[in-house]
């Protein structure tokens, strides 16, 4: 990087090029701070874009990183650079470029981006021993499996091309994706090199770590949310060091720095939880794309069911494609039956009342029957924690409500209320708290009651429910997962939790309890995250099966849908062209990208009045220059979730067909916030996922 630029004019004091640098400090400012460096430390051969230092801000010292020297504006005097950091390591150049496009592109402060690629404690020389488990367990190699005539295809096209590119690799459940990031993995690790698996926090099970490490070894190091502080700084060393080559974690494992990266692997890259929503609100995929871009290296994205921005890359040849149409060993995909629940209800009224609860039909009933004579596994699914959604006094209608949040409180147990926001809680009465004669009855479903009516129902049975309920810690899902593995478990009730990337042998029965309970949001996203979880639940399926196939069974009130429709017909192609028709009509995205302005805090009043007056800068900044006049500004208006945790939300939508006047508009529109209320903040969420 050149700085001659930066040259004085002789004919003024000439002060070396280095006097002045620009750093990024741990604090919430829009742009970096220049600072002074005093003549001693100017002779440092370690003074270096990406080296961290310890400066002064106000009354306190914070860290920073070094980005590059610059000129003082001369209307400050400058404060000295306090020392050099060698703690920590210095940020290598490609990776830096990366955390600078992050801070542009998501409009986020560059010094709490910088701040993110370091592990949460200091490293520790002499570590005392533990008798925890280890967070890679040592395990004996496995046999690497003969490869299917696609998956061997996929591979060498794959390794045919060098340098940076993004390969979309699109398989059915069962096809054989993860074999495939394995066997390109080792050839990273042979050539001494390093790699990125990310996958969804939820299916960052032991299953997955184990499954890669029998084939890698102690070449894998693990970050995730579930580790302790020490246990993340001991990973994120060991792979920064190279004693480890490989690095499996959830999102936030982008953040560290690795000095040869070489491939990244995205696995079910369509998972919304790839966005985060607090702080940097960065897409962890898209963010993964363009750190192989600065790496020159090739990003791996797997997925059944991709993202539609995906596929429309893929499509349109932005991405290659590599396609896995037949599962493993030519096992069949599981046949998915559709029981229309308004049937049901008209058959339930015709012949009185049946024995079977409520959310139970007479086919599901008997298939989890059948499953149970053959020991075989079944699992229920339903994205609904609890007892109940909610709770309902049936002669005046009071439903008690989170104090804290604009949403109804969930039933848990015989008494307990919880919302699932904030985790306030309080006891269900049994005398309505609104009228002087009602007694509040439960309505709706969640996955304890199904649990208990299934107890009920089939007293032998080994059922177990796996919930953010009943899974609070790694262990607990060590646990279950084990259990279901071991066939200690007879029925798995379960939500989401069960959906994503977990492979059990001896399950051969899914059912779908309801699954219109995603459809009808508001929310662009809503049919597309339905189509891709009901197919993501089925792929459970019949897996492991030879001979046969697995059976899924889906209740709905609406069999018409076509995310069941597209589902049942295992056709991801034709569900894509029918949901991109929508979004190109609407101009969404992929067509259009779309940022989402979060106003929010404790005034409602003054939430509402600053979110207008967001809307009146925004016309007037677009008024102001011709590259705009193609944005449109949707709003403001109150947020689908209108108050969480206190907090009262308003949400302001803007949307253009050129990302990079987008880009300038929105961040333009935020960079002086003198005129915000006391209290009020703006959020900019730049490729908005969740609009909720």
């Amino acid at each position: 990087m050149s700085f001659s630029s930066l040259a004085v004019d002789s004919s003024e004091k000439a002060e070396p090029a280095n006097a002045y640098w620009k750093v990024a400090v741990e604090a919430p400012l829009p742009t970096a701070l220049t600072y002074a460096v005093s003549a001693e430390m100017r002779a440092d051969p370690r003074l270096k874009r990406g080296t961290s230092v310890c400066v002064p801000l106000g009354r306190r010292t914070v860290s920073g990183i070094l980005l590059g020297p610059t000129l003082p504006d001369g209307k400050f005097e400058l404060k000295n650079i306090i020392s050099l950091d060698e703690s920590r390591p210095v940020l290598h150049e490609s990776f830096l470029q990366w955390l600078e496009w992050l801070a542009r592109y998501y409009a986020h402060p560059i010094g709490n981006v910088t701040e993110m690629a370091f592990p949460p404690l200091e490293k520790k020389e002499k570590l005392r021993k533990s008798n925890k488990a280890p967070v890679t367990p040592t395990l004996m190699a496995d046999q690497r499996p003969e490869l299917t005539e696609e998956q061997a295809r996929v591979i060498g096209d794959i390794e045919s091309s060098s340098g940076f590119n993004v390969h979309l690799v699109h398989g059915v459940t069962g096809s054989g994706k993860t074999e495939i990031y394995m066997r390109l993995l080792e050839d990273v690790v042979k050539a001494g090199r390093q790699g990125i698996v990310l996958v969804p926090e939820i299916s960052l099970t032991p299953q997955l770590i184990e499954r890669f490490a029998r084939r890698l070894g102690d070449a894998v190091a693990v970050i995730h949310s579930h580790l302790t502080p020490r246990e993340k700084t001991t990973q994120w060393w060991a792979m920064m060091e190279g004693k480890k080559q490989i690095l499996i974690g959830a999102r936030s494992a982008l953040f560290c720095p690795l000095p040869n990266l070489g491939m990244i692997v995205i696995d079910e890259e369509h998972e919304s939880s790839f966005k985060q929503d607090e702080k940097l609100k960065y897409h962890a995929r898209d963010a993964a794309v363009m750190l192989a871009k600065y790496s020159n290296c090739p990003v791996i994205l797997g997925s059944a069911t991709p993202s539609l921005e995906t596929w429309h890359n893929a499509q349109s040849g932005r991405y290659k494609l590599h396609q896995l149409k037949a599962r493993v060993a030519d096992r069949a995909l599981p046949s998915i039956e559709v029981v229309d629940l308004r049937e049901v209800k008209d058959l339930r009224r015709q012949k009185g009342e049946s024995d079977l609860p409520f959310w139970l039909t007479e086919p599901l009933y008997q298939a989890i029957t059948e499953t149970l004579e053959k020991k075989e596994q079944a699992a229920l699914f339903l994205n609904r924690r609890g007892i109940a959604q909610a709770v309902v006094c049936p002669d005046c209608g009071y439903v008690p409500e989170c104090p804290n949040c604009a949403v109804k409180l969930t039933l848990h147990g015989r008494s307990h209320l919880l919302c699932h926001y904030c985790d306030y809680h309080e006891t269900m009465t049994e005398q309505c708290t609104d009228c002087p004669d009602g007694e509040p009855k439960p309505i709706g479903l969640g996955t304890e009651t199904i649990e208990k009516d299934l107890a009920r129902l089939f007293p032998e049975a080994r059922i177990a429910r796996m919930d953010r309920d009943e899974i609070g810690t790694r262990e607990d899902l060590e646990r279950m997962i084990k259990e279901v593995e071991n066939r200690e478990v007879d029925i798995l009730v379960g939500t989401q939790m069960i959906a994503k990337g977990l492979d059990f042998p001896g399950l051969t029965l899914v059912g779908l309890v309801l699954a219109d309970v995603g459809f009808n949001l508001p929310d662009l996203r809503a049919s597309e995250r339905s189509f891709q979880l009901l197919t993501q639940v089925a792929g459970r399926s019949g897996r492991h099966l030879n001979e046969g196939a697995g059976r899924v069974l889906i209740q709905t009130y609406n069999p018409d849908h076509p995310s069941i429709t597209y589902t049942v017909a295992h056709d991801y192609e034709a569900y894509a062209a029918f949901e991109l028709g929508f979004r190109e009509a609407l101009s969404y995205p992929p067509y259009w990208r779309l940022v989402n302005f979060r106003v929010q805090g404790l005034d409602l009043e003054k939430v509402k009045k600053t979110a207008k007056q967001l809307r009146t800068r925004a016309q007037t900044l677009q008024s102001r220059n011709p590259a705009y006049a193609p944005i449109e500004i949707l709003g403001p208006a109150q947020a689908p979730m209108a108050k969480i945790r206190n907090q009262h939300r308003w949400q302001l939508l803007v949307k253009g067909p050129d990302a990079a006047a987008l880009g300038a508009f929105c961040r333009q529109l935020v960079e002086n916030q003198d005129w915000v209320a006391p209290a009020v903040k703006i959020n900019v969420d730049v490729d908005a996922v969740h609009l909720l």
